[in-house]
């Protein structure tokens, strides 16, 4: 079976292999993945109609609004906006302002406010990718299940992801062997970002002022990261995806 996501797979955790401060590789996986399909949304693939059907009714959600303006492709981001603002108009329906309880269209501006199309191509590519990171680990293919105890941790978003999916998908006993790994990594970076926090909180009390940073002074930021993804490095943050992303 030939795994179209190997390539990225193998070149995530070989980066972790190389340089413990890249963290979670999925996380790296889903920003190459994000960069990905802005451009190609903002390229010509904008006027493909198949494309822009599933534009004008998805639409897209504030943060990856807010990278494609920072890419400055505005004649782009304006025809599409053309079109799904139509598409918009059609599913508020005047019966719903008025506040009339029928109106069908409240569920439909309810789901709009949910969806986007970058979100829902990543979120499928990275499914691939969870499904792929399995198999090159059953395979064990270059040397996979040396790679795999390679980074520093899963964030946990991903984390929870790879494991429900391995879970079903794997022989009890390798899954038993593929989650104590990964378990290991969480336990031992949720340990040491604990005793960092704590020193971090500790230099806000006079009595350790003169008392060096060590490894605290970034510590509230590796937490968030570990605890909630860095999926978004272009633009300002919104609304999340449903990985929690």
């Amino acid at each position: 079976m030939v795994q179209i996501f190997s390539i990225p797979v193998l070149e995530a955790f070989e980066a972790c292999e190389a340089d413990g401060s890249v963290g979670c590789p999925y996380c790296k996986i889903y920003r190459e993945l994000q960069s990905n399909e802005l451009d190609i949304i903002l390229g010509a693939s904008m006027m493909e109609p198949d494309i822009r059907i599933k534009t004008n009714e998805l639409g897209f959600c504030n943060p990856h609004f807010g990278m494609m303006m920072t890419r400055k492709r505005m004649l782009g981001i304006g025809l599409m906006l053309e079109s799904h603002l139509a598409e918009v108009r059609k599913k508020i329906g005047a019966k719903a302002l008025l506040g009339d309880p029928s109106a069908k269209s409240l569920p439909k501006i309810s789901k709009l406010n949910r969806d986007c199309y970058v979100c829902e191509r990543i979120n499928k590519n990275l499914d691939a990718v969870i499904s792929t990171t399995v198999y090159l680990y059953e395979k064990d293919e270059n040397d996979f299940r040396r790679k795999f105890k390679s980074p520093e941790y899963f964030c946990l978003p991903h984390y929870a992801m790879l494991m429900e999916y391995a879970s079903k998908k794997m022989d009890k006993k390798l899954f038993r062997e593929f989650f104590d790994i990964a378990e290991g990594l969480e336990e031992k970076y949720a340990e040491t970002l604990s005793g960092d926090v704590s020193w971090f909180c500790k230099k806000f009390d006079y009595r350790f002022d003169e008392e060096p940073w060590y490894n605290s002074k970034d510590s509230v930021q590796r937490s968030v990261k570990f605890l909630t993804g860095s999926m978004e490095d272009e633009g300002e943050g919104g609304r999340k995806n449903k990985n929690g992303n």
